[in-house]
């Protein structure tokens, strides 16, 4: 436990690795779940980040209320870029705020973070139609097409052995299509800038697991 009142600046920034960057959140993630998390002065940062921001990470995130990115992770203000779509699945407005993270504001790490019990991913395991729903839950039946083939028994929300398989494979197919459809994100990776990563988080326990 700390207590920030220091903003990340672009030498900070230019220090970190992707490695030292997924270290960072997971050992937040740790201090969160034992309710040991840093003390922050917030005004300070405030003041600190009005000329400009050298967040460490770009994260993908579910709308969930139960998920707040920056308080899972016990990032402080200024540290993380956060793009939030029910299902955390990519499209061309995410993916252009990735680049910008990582290729202009220089983020080491894209992290698609799914979580447990989604109300989309089951809406999807369910094949249910309501407006625009429909249009959105449509990026996440690959995802259950895949458990489809992967799991026996029911293929619905009521199997919550297949919809956790489905978040799973959900963030996994995500991961793919990203580097599939940016090729600014996938050479920034082959080259060592950035990673792309992936994982789980447990609305039971508040643990945020790789896969």
């Amino acid at each position: 436990m700390a207590h920030i009142a220091t903003a990340l600046n672009k030498v900070a920034q230019d220090a970190l690795t992707p490695k030292s960057v997924l270290e960072d959140l997971m050992e937040g993630n740790k201090r969160f779940t034992e309710n040991k998390v840093n003390t922050v002065d917030n005004q300070a940062l405030v003041q600190q980040t009005v000329g400009g921001q050298y967040p460490k990470a770009v994260i993908l995130s579910c709308i969930d209320s139960r998920v707040p990115v920056e308080l899972v992770f016990d990032q402080a203000l200024g540290d993380v870029f956060v793009a939030r779509v029910a299902g955390n699945f990519e499209n061309v407005d995410i993916l252009g705020s990735m680049e910008y993270s990582c290729k202009v504001a220089g983020s080491k790490l894209v992290f698609v973070l799914g979580h447990e019990s989604c109300g989309a991913v089951k809406a999807a395991c369910d094949g249910v139609e309501l407006g625009n729903i429909t249009a959105l839950l449509s990026n996440i039946i690959p995802a259950v097409k895949q458990s489809v083939n992967e799991l026996e028994g029911e293929s619905n929300s009521t199997n919550k052995d297949f919809v956790a398989k489905t978040v799973e494979n959900n963030v996994a197919l995500t991961i793919d299509r990203i580097r599939e459809k940016s090729p600014i994100l996938k050479e920034m990776e082959d080259n060592g800038e950035i990673s792309i990563v992936g994982g789980v988080y447990k609305l039971s326990t508040g643990k945020v697991e790789l896969i």
